[in-house]
């Protein structure tokens, strides 16, 4: 990124009413912040980005704070961002309920993202304990949306 470039994103956000702009090319990050609450005008953070270091398995993002993990259950997570619904339709019946039985594959709920309907399957066999996210709510990446006693 060359300098005139900085500086006509950083003259776009002092003209707009846009509090926070950032870029990624070429392996480098610009980020454009405002701080109204001070009246200052826009910093400037450019650095450049490390290329992300391979792993064997996904990482796990932390879960919520008002949710806790359960040792003794299987968790069954989000494997995205969106809108928890536990039937497939406002006036169906939910695809399952604490106490019933679930097989690897069976579908649990839906994650409704950018008016995507995700079918979240199991991933093991057991009885569902607990729900953990109520219907319509929205749910983050690898949230526990499940708790399943494996049998």
């Amino acid at each position: 990124m060359d300098l005139s470039y900085v500086k006509k994103v950083i003259k776009l956000v002092e003209n707009s009413n846009v509090d926070e702009v950032e870029i990624e090319e070429e392996g480098k990050r610009l980020r454009v912040a405002r701080n109204r609450t001070m009246a200052a005008p826009a910093s400037i953070q450019y650095a450049p980005v490390a290329a992300p270091a391979p792993q064997s398995a996904p990482s796990a993002a932390p879960a919520p704070s008002a949710q806790k993990s359960s040792p003794q259950y299987h968790e069954v997570r989000s494997p995205i961002v969106g809108t928890f619904y536990r039937a497939p339709s406002p006036d169906a019946e939910a695809y399952i309920e604490v106490g019933q039985p679930v097989k690897i594959g069976q579908v649990l709920c839906i994650v409704e993202a950018m008016k995507l309907m995700n079918e979240i399957e199991s991933d093991a066999n057991g009885t569902v304990v607990k729900i953990l996210v109520e219907n319509g709510k929205p749910v983050e990446y690898n949230q526990v949306l499940f708790w399943v006693e494996k049998s």
